[in-house]
């Protein structure tokens, strides 16, 4: 196992200074994001995006870096959306259908408002870091700094990129005025929401009181295992609908949705459940009688 250096003292700062850093981190990478678009250094708003993405995400790495708290850019997943929604929500095509546009946009800011304050009720501090990466970081040692810019901190970037080019077909292609199937989108979307939101309320509660050892099973966390990821899931599909709204041919974008679901089914969910198993006695059986992310009930 590889000796790991001393954390800065950055760790002992109280909370509020910690957020306050934070912000100043995502601060930055806005401010870096803004003269990548503003330097015209490619025409294309898809494109602009994505490098003005990339460049973000590599202040962010600077930042966890100079911290050594990988932690940093656990709110980039919910922020980054947001201004890349409204950005090409601002260079909209004239023959866009500026109903499906906004409520899109509106939709990414509710979802990455909501997910982003329920980080700060996870986050502690700055002493605080995922135990996933930690374990990279014991696991990887010296080449961990490789491990976490292209694993841990542009792989997603490249993904939710992915999973966000709904939003710009939604926002800057044309095709079909508003109809029907754009309103099952806002439904899907609207419930995946609600569905993580309610998740998340009910995991809190339970964290508060909870004994040790104990397992989630009331509420949703009694049909599913994991429901706060399925709503999650959930949302990014609600957006690829609004994709095919507006064109069938743009069903390709549901692929950002799709590699997100596997990610949850192949990565996420069984590191969490085996980290589960080893540290909580009955989560073996709890795992084989509750469905992993859909609810369901229980067998």
């Amino acid at each position: 196992m590889t000796a790991q250096p001393p954390k800065p003292r950055l760790t002992e700062l109280s909370y509020a200074a910690a957020v306050c850093f934070v912000c100043v981190a995502y601060l930055a990478a806005l401010a870096a994001a803004s003269v990548f678009v503003r330097a015209d250094v490619v025409a294309d708003p898809l494109w602009e995006g994505a490098g003005a993405d990339a460049l973000a995400t590599v202040v962010i790495f600077a930042f966890s870096c100079a911290v050594r708290n990988t932690s940093m850019y656990d709110a980039y997943w919910s922020v980054a959306p947001v201004p890349l929604a409204v950005f090409w929500a601002g260079h909209a095509s004239a023959d866009g259908d500026p109903t499906r546009a906004w409520l899109v946009v509106a939709l990414v800011c509710i979802w990455g408002l909501r997910l982003t304050l329920n980080w700060t009720q996870h986050f502690t501090g700055m002493a605080y870091e995922d135990w996933r990466y930690t374990d990279f970081r014991v696991k990887t040692g010296r080449l961990y700094p490789l491990v976490d810019f292209f694993g841990l901190h542009f792989f997603p970037t490249v993904i939710v990129f992915i999973a966000m080019l709904p939003v710009w077909v939604a926002t800057m292609q044309g095709g079909r005025e508003f109809w029907w199937l754009d309103v099952v989108a806002a439904a899907v979307t609207l419930s995946a929401i609600s569905i993580e939101a309610l998740a998340d309320v009910q995991l809190h509660r339970f964290l508060k009181t909870r004994e040790p050892g104990e397992i989630m099973q009331t509420g949703l966390w009694r049909w599913s295992r994991h429901p706060n990821y399925f709503g999650q899931m959930l949302f990014w599909w609600g957006l690829a609908l609004f994709a095919i709204a507006v064109d069938t041919a743009f069903w390709w974008t549901a692929s950002g949705a799709l590699a997100i679901s596997l990610m949850f089914v192949f990565i996420s969910v069984p590191l969490l459940d085996t980290r589960s198993i080893e540290r909580r006695p009955g989560y073996a059986e709890h795992a084989r009688r509750v469905s992993a992310l859909i609810p369901l009930p229980r067998r």
